[in-house]
């Protein structure tokens, strides 16, 4: 089938044109940063420097979503008068409350600005978007960590109720304790844990679809794998997430039970990619092999999903 030179011609420019069209209306800052603006409301306050701003944003590679904050916690930032070098700060003091922007950071700046951040996943001439919409501004710390508080209860309370009809389908009884659900299949008759206390655990992580992440049960279950010896940390203190630190405390030294954890209390917006997912509520099946007094080591292991 012979094909009209012409038609190609004509076919070959329309595809440019649609490729051309993608970059109409886009600008530059400086920095090299690809931006475009969307206006809201022309009563908007606008943002000057010194302000904290409130806003919603995505954050996306090709088809992937490297994070969100539509239905979780919004973000705050601080409106500087130059902002961070390729990043969207550069452009807050251009934008009003109910102003939209997107932008294009482009891997080769970035890595010339600073070789240590930049994704390791990009290649030369690929970009991340990042989508945000202004929601307020603050003039002081004070009244962005009251709204902050309530953004981040609102969340919480909102995956509790995921994680509790959760249960309900599954006919698991859960008492909710420190915003951890806590199943205890066995309490365990050795010395109890409490805030302060050196734990070891063996522990198997995984999502609410059943997808492992990290064990140190069953090297099966590994994302990455490492040895199976016990995880130490500080109950109610550090070294672990927050889900696990007070989820620990209702048990005894041999005692076994699951964890159900809201994201707020696990690894958040950021995740722990590839093997977690932002805003993921987790399930921990644990079973304490040790409780004693604090010794630990200057050199801790990795926490369960951060090989």
């Amino acid at each position: 089938m012979k094909v009209n030179k012409t038609i190609w011609l004509v076919m070959i420019a329309l595809v440019m044109v649609g490729i051309s069209c993608t970059s109409v209306g886009y600008k530059k800052t400086k920095s090299g940063l690809e931006y475009k603006i969307f206006e809201g409301s022309s009563k908007g306050q606008a943002l000057k420097p010194g302000d904290i701003v409130k806003f919603e944003y995505k954050i996306t590679y090709k088809d992937s979503l490297l994070a969100s904050s539509y239905g979780v916690v919004p973000g705050y930032d601080m409106v500087d008068s130059a902002g961070r070098p390729h990043e969207f700060s550069e452009l807050l003091k251009e934008l009003k409350v109910g102003d939209s922007l997107i932008t294009f950071q482009i891997y080769d700046t970035m890595k010339s600005l600073n070789p240590m951040q930049a994704p390791s996943f990009m290649k030369k001439g690929e970009k991340i978007k990042t989508t945000l919409k202004v929601l307020g501004v603050f003039k002081s710390r004070d009244s962005v960590m009251v709204d902050y508080q309530n953004e981040v209860n609102k969340f919480k309370g909102r995956e509790l109720a995921v994680l509790k009809k959760y249960l309900d389908g599954k006919g698991i009884k859960a008492e909710l304790v420190n915003d951890v659900y806590v199943e205890v299949t066995d309490k365990g008759t050795g010395v109890p844990v409490i805030p302060g206390k050196e734990v070891s655990i063996k522990y198997t992580g995984y999502n609410m679809e059943g997808k492992f992440f990290d064990s140190n049960m069953d090297s099966t279950k590994q994302t990455m794998k490492h040895d199976l010896s016990p995880y130490p940390f500080i109950a109610g203190q550090t070294g672990a997430i927050q889900g696990i630190l007070v989820g620990v405390l209702n048990f005894n030294k041999g005692g076994k039970g699951r964890l159900f954890i809201p994201s707020a209390l696990a690894y958040g917006p950021a995740g722990s990619p590839p093997a977690i997912q932002p805003n993921e509520n987790l399930i921990f099946d644990i079973e304490i092999v040790d409780v004693k007094d604090a010794q630990m080591p200057q050199q801790m292991p990795p926490m369960p999903g951060q090989q």
